[in-house]
């Protein structure tokens, strides 16, 4: 038998990782588990940093349990690490999935372990975490000093296997650990309600209630506070330490707490919210927290409401004269605790009520306790019906509601038995006598025989058809005509006693407050609901002030919808035109129902359309039936058999023409109460200014914005006229009377000019009296420079400036053109043409341009430069001009880029109105005042000729105006 083989590589590596498991899973004590993992990877892994720290999610804490160094020096490894936002660590730990720093000294989202690679020449690292069950336990840190963090597969699996089964066992253990600190709370909870129900006084059941809970919570004090709703005020009714107190005791000795001076407190615990104030920690406002820590005398404090009918009673306190931290457990069993005594209060009035009740037990007093122990009417009323039928052996219990729209009495609730069928008819109004009779009486009409009784004539057919042969009537308000009647029913002739009689009226009398109560919640959550309409509404039709992303048809929209919710219609409309229009447009704004529908595309017109005819001869709103529709509006409006419908024109006064017509269809059996109506009538009203506000707004916004681009205009055409006017004019005076042939020849040739001008002036005021006359012509961009340039001359010598123009392709002959400044460079002369042309209305096309160098001149630094870049933009460049051809098709044009940049001054507020014009006209705004309204008027001229302009600033702070022009073709 020979000598066993040494095992290879591979073979050890795998021994290796079986016996590091196999100790992982039988170690329980974790610095040894920890040894363990770091002497594995110190021996099968070339890493010369080694860091395994455990993470405490409480508090979001890294602490170093160990590791290895170059240099020997782990001090720092055992160190606690407080993780915070965009750190390496803190995002393995959140993420929990490894990460990988190539070169760890050049990391700076990981501050301390830089400094550590620097000092140990620590580059390639990576970090893992330990986790088990999505939940991070750890982290394992290994660093090299060679540069790279790449894992092979098989030491990756290794890592992985070895930081898994860590994991693991990390997470039993502290499992194990909080199933062994954790309380068991269920013990002693019942131990507490078996004491409770062995005692009778609520003082006792107090004493024991505070006793369990200092044993279990093992506080400094224990306290039971009470709250005295007429001085608003908490007075300690039980302690540990003064085991009986009354409120007079308290006031003078025990801790107090008024709902003046902590009201977050007293909220806090009347919502059934738990206040926990514990180390560094408070589930209440720091200045609350600290008053009434002072006031109490402690500095860590839980307390437990203790609640009954949802009334706050007082709460449960456990204090501590030291920082503490409560844990779950604390809080669950105070809760606990303060939930069973809520149990044992009503018992402290036990006696007296149960004394109260025997001497008083009559069937007055169980009838209203039957009706105030209920919330809902219909419940209220079922219980209360129920008694008083049994007691007083009646068939029917009938409560009638006065309609004064119908001017009858409807059933509002009814009791029979279950081998009756509920009365389907309506009573009318009582006669003047019945109604006296009623209005006169302090205990109920009783009835014995109605088949000779001749009172309640008027109601006898309809009841003696159901067989009513006897009945009690009972008013239930006081008015004129009483607004809701109690009515017992029988079905043979029979009397009551006045015991009976007076028990039916004291019952009428509670349920006609209940009445009363729910009607005015009725009537309060309708005029809120109707409110909160009103409020929306209005809130819809100012958002065109406020947004120019919401379209006019959505307001309008949005606005029919709240105007539908207050009928709560499934169908509304509204039928639209402009003044002088012959069609009519349908705007939808509700269809929540598939058994109404329009047809939207149907043409409709205004004068044929009855319903819209209808509207229009109606001062207000027309309601009527689906049977009053001709053919033409069916065809249309689809709607049920049965509905309703609501129609009413989009009216503001008689003098002014009416543009649309609103249409509401509901279900016929439903009923509109003029309440709802009326505030119906006055949002479609409302809309009705608002249409009528929006269009004068729009005219009036084109029509200042025409004027302004006019005034601009003949303003700056006036001033060249008369600059080339008076150029003339002394050219003509210098020359003086003509001597020669050659003089009579320039004296002729400056009179044609000033003709030109003349002419020119004429010809403009005649074609844009009131509006801007665009003209078409074609001008070579270099020429339209040199004139633009000649014509702020004397602006740039004074100013000292210097203009450069460039992309145009030709050098200025500054020999050719001495008129010329020698401030200007680069431009081509009118004898060197260049091949751009620009096209469209010249005239204001080099205006424009004359604003944007005047501009740029005033706000230059003197002796600085301004630079003029002409650049082509083909067709196929997506940055190019899109025009809308006749027929709405986009065409691409290819334009001219003229970009004027200089260094100067410009307000950030400038920039920003210039990009996006303030919508609300009332706010101050730069745009309202020279020079920045040139230059908003120029922006909305080029837009106007086919252009576009715009203004911003670059990084090194120059100032560009950006103009494109369109370029004129060559064949045109």
């Amino acid at each position: 038998m020979g000598q066993p083989q040494k095992p290879i590589a591979a073979e050890q590596q795998i021994l290796s990782l079986g016996r590091v498991l196999q100790s992982l899973r039988e170690e329980d004590d974790v610095d040894v588990l920890i040894e363990t993992t770091i002497s594995y990877l110190k021996e099968e892994f070339d890493y010369k940093l080694i860091w395994i720290a455990l993470y405490d999610r409480l508090n979001h804490i890294l602490f170093g349990k160990g590791g290895i160094t170059p240099d020997r020096d782990t001090s720092f490894l055992r160190q606690r690490v407080v993780l915070s936002p965009g750190d390496l660590l803190e995002q393995v730990v959140i993420e929990q999935h490894p990460l990988g720093i190539a070169d760890l000294q050049t990391e700076i989202r990981a501050a301390e372990w830089r400094k550590i690679a620097e000092k140990s020449h620590i580059q390639g690292t990576v970090i893992l975490p330990i986790r088990y069950k999505d939940r991070c336990l750890g982290l394992l840190l290994l660093g090299s000093e060679r540069w790279g963090y790449l894992l092979t597969g098989e030491t990756k699996a290794r890592l992985m296997m070895v930081l898994g089964e860590l994991g693991a066992v990390l997470y039993q253990n502290e499992m194990y650990k909080q199933q062994k600190q954790t309380r068991r709370t269920d013990e002693p909870l019942l131990e507490l309600l078996e004491n409770l129900r062995n005692l009778s006084n609520l003082n006792q059941r107090l004493e024991v209630a505070v006793q369990a809970t200092h044993k279990f919570v093992s506080p400094n004090r224990t306290n039971v506070y009470w709250f005295e709703r007429e001085g608003r005020y908490f007075w300690c009714r039980m302690s540990n330490q003064l085991v009986k107190m009354d409120r007079n005791y308290s006031s003078q000795q025990a801790a107090g707490v008024t709902v003046q001076d902590l009201s977050d407190f007293y909220y806090a615990l009347a919502v059934n919210q738990i206040v926990s104030i514990g180390d560094a920690r408070s589930s209440l406002k720091s200045h609350f927290t600290a008053k009434l820590l002072e006031r109490l005398k402690v500095r860590s404090l839980l307390a437990a409401p203790i609640i009954w009918q949802k009334n706050l009673v007082g709460f449960l306190a456990v204090e501590s004269n030291e920082p503490r931290i409560w844990t779950d457990t604390d809080k669950n069993f105070v809760q606990g605790v303060a939930g069973l005594i809520s149990l044992v209060v009503p018992t402290e009035g036990m006696e007296s009520t149960i004394k109260q009740i025997q001497e008083d037990a009559q069937l007055t007093s169980q009838v209203a306790q039957g009706i105030y122990s209920e919330h809902d009417l219909q419940v209220t009323l079922h219980s209360c019906a129920k008694r008083v039928l049994a007691r007083l052996g009646a068939t029917r219990f009938l409560l009638l509601q006065y309609d004064p729209e119908q001017k009858n009495y409807q059933f509002t609730y009814q009791s029979q038995p279950y081998n009756r069928r509920p009365l389907t008819f309506t009573l009318d109004t009582l006669k003047e006598l019945d109604g006296q009779l009623l209005q006169n009486s302090t205990q109920a009409v009783e009835i014995e025989n109605l088949d000779e009784d001749l009172r309640f004539f008027n109601w006898r057919p309809s009841l003696l058809e159901n067989n009513v042969r006897s009945l009690l009537v009972c008013k239930c308000t006081h008015e004129h005509i009483p607004a809701a009647l109690l009515v017992i029913t029988h079905e043979s002739h029979r009397s009551w006693t006045t015991l009976e009689k007076e028990l039916l009226w004291a019952v009428s009398q509670q349920i006609g407050v209940i009445v009363r109560q729910w009607q005015l919640h009725n009537r309060t959550t309708q005029q809120q609901k109707t409110s909160q309409v009103f409020e929306q509404c209005l809130r819809i039709l100012t958002q065109s002030q406020n947004s120019i992303e919401v379209e006019k048809k959505d307001l309008e929209g949005a606005s029919l919808e709240q105007i539908a919710s207050i009928l709560g219609c499934p169908l509304a409309l509204m039928l639209s035109w402009a003044p002088g229009e012959s069609w009519a447009e349908i705007i939808p704004g509700v269809i929540d129902n598939s058994q109404f529908g329009i047809f939207s595309d149907a043409s409709i017109s205004i004068q044929a359309e009855a319903l819209i005819q209808w509207a229009l001869a109606t001062e207000t709103y027309l309601t009527l039936k689906v049977d009053n529709l001709p053919p033409e509006t069916r065809k249309w409006l689809n709607i049920p058999e049965k509905s309703q419908i609501l129609v009413m024109a989009l009216r503001t006064t008689a003098v002014y023409e009416t543009t649309g017509v609103v249409l509401l269809v509901d279900y016929q059996q439903r009923r509109w109460s003029e309440q709802s109506l009326s505030a119906t009538a006055t949002l479609i009203s409302q809309l009705a200014w608002w249409r009528r506000e929006k269009q004068i707004t729009r005219l009036l916004e084109s029509t200042t914005e025409e004027l302004r681009q006019l005034n601009w205009y003949k303003h700056r055409r006036l001033e060249e006229i008369q600059r080339i006017t008076a150029h003339s004019l002394k050219q003509i005076h210098d020359l003086g009377i003509p001597a020669n042939e050659l003089t009579q020849m320039r004296y002729q040739l400056l009179l044609r000019q000033l003709d030109h001008t003349a002419t020119s002036m004429s010809g403009m005021l005649k074609l844009e009296n009131w509006q801007l006359h665009i003209s078409w012509e074609t001008m070579s961009i270099a020429s339209l420079l040199k004139r633009s340039l000649e014509r702020i001359e004397n602006l740039l010598k004074q100013q000292k400036l210097w203009i450069g123009v460039h992309g145009l392709g030709q050098s200025i002959d500054e020999q050719e053109s001495p008129k010329n400044s020698s401030l200007v460079r680069a431009v081509p002369t009118s004898s060197i043409q260049s091949p751009m042309a620009i096209a469209g209305d010249i005239v204001k096309i080099e205006l424009v341009i004359h604003e944007l160098l005047v501009t740029a001149c005033n706000r230059s630094q003197i002796g600085s430069r301004i630079d003029i870049w002409c650049r082509r933009l083909d067709a196929s460049k997506p940055s190019d001009i899109k025009h809308s051809s006749t027929n709405g098709e986009v065409e691409h044009q290819t334009s001219l880029e003229l970009s004027i940049t200089y260094n100067g001054a410009i307000e950030p507020q400038l920039l920003t109105e210039l990009h996006n014009i303030p919508k609300d006209v009332l706010a101050p705004s730069n745009l309202d005042q020279p020079p920045a309204l040139h230059l908003a008027i120029c922006q909305n001229l080029m837009q106007e000729l086919g252009g576009e302009l715009n203004f911003y600033q670059l990084p090194d702070n120059r100032v560009v105006s950006r103009l494109l022009l369109p370029l004129a073709v060559h064949d045109s």
